[in-house]
């Protein structure tokens, strides 16, 4: 085969700070580049990734969160807790003595970079091979969905440290696997390898490691062939049953459904 005919892969639309993105149509693709330290997290790489969200054209419907190496994320660079922290970055010492508003916007700012995958216009897909620790946990949990090798360890870890959770990984993992298991996970910060994270709810699918790749393709055509406003509304109304009784979440059914039917026969708005 000449190099002519080899399928060319999309030009990244954004390649800094250990993170890269790329879109093919209606497909984006989020890369983790920092293998050689395990896709280590610092402020810079999350504010990559909220770039990234910021940056995704609206053709996009659904995203593959993955990494390079062996690890999809270590979690948060051990550099940070070194008294001088990130080069041009707060450390702890001086996050702790700003002032409570101060200190609260810089911790949101950090959280944005987790927020975005949940858009009710997207459908996010993790694929989580090896160490995913701390952040890197809390990064596959903003994702909707979660597509693990074999090899997957699952660990919060900021409680042994004197922290908490903090990077929106708490609303999901109780979600996940109810208030108790979430409880005892993060207090003692233990691994969950592959077979308890599908059993529990952490896992979609549990695939070989080499076979990683193929299966999130494969899982993320299959969201792509659904219709996207058919999707768009679903999502939404799984999102929102926690927070419905019963008898609301009839009336949102209905009324989802309302506007499908008119879109369908063209009546819609």
């Amino acid at each position: 085969m000449s190099s002519q005919s080899l399928p060319r892969s999309p030009q990244p639309l954004l390649d800094r700070d250990g993170v890269r993105l790329t879109v093919d149509g209606e497909l984006a693709t989020v890369t983790l580049t920092n293998a050689a330290k395990r896709n280590a997290q610092s402020p810079a790489l999350w504010r990559a990734l909220t770039e990234v969200g910021r940056a995704l054209p609206g053709t996009v419907r659904v995203v593959v969160l993955r990494s390079e190496g062996m690890s999809f994320s270590a979690g948060l660079d051990r550099q940070a807790f070194t008294p001088e922290g990130f080069p041009g970055e707060p450390s702890f010492t001086d996050l702790a003595h700003r002032t409570d508003a101060a200190l609260d916007a810089a911790i949101a700012g950090y959280q944005e970079a987790f927020t975005w995958w949940r858009r009710r216009d997207l459908v996010s897909v993790a694929a989580v091979q090896g160490h995913a620790i701390g952040a890197g946990f809390q990064l596959a949990l903003a994702c909707d969905l979660r597509v693990v090798a074999e090899d997957v360890q699952f660990a919060m870890r900021e409680t042994s440290l004197g922290l908490v959770p903090d990077l929106t990984g708490t609303h999901p993992l109780v979600e996940l696997v109810g208030y108790a298991r979430a409880l005892e996970l993060c207090v003692t910060g233990r691994f969950v390898k592959a077979a308890e994270a599908e059993r529990v709810g952490l896992a979609n699918l549990v695939v070989p490691t080499g076979q990683l790749s193929a299966a999130t393709a494969d899982l993320a055509a299959a969201l792509l062939a659904a219709p996207r406003d058919a999707v768009i509304e679903t999502k939404a109304l799984l999102q929102g049953a926690a927070a419905r009784g019963y008898e609301e979440q009839r009336a949102a059914e209905r009324a989802a459904q309302a506007r499908r039917l008119r879109d369908l026969t063209g009546l819609g708005d």
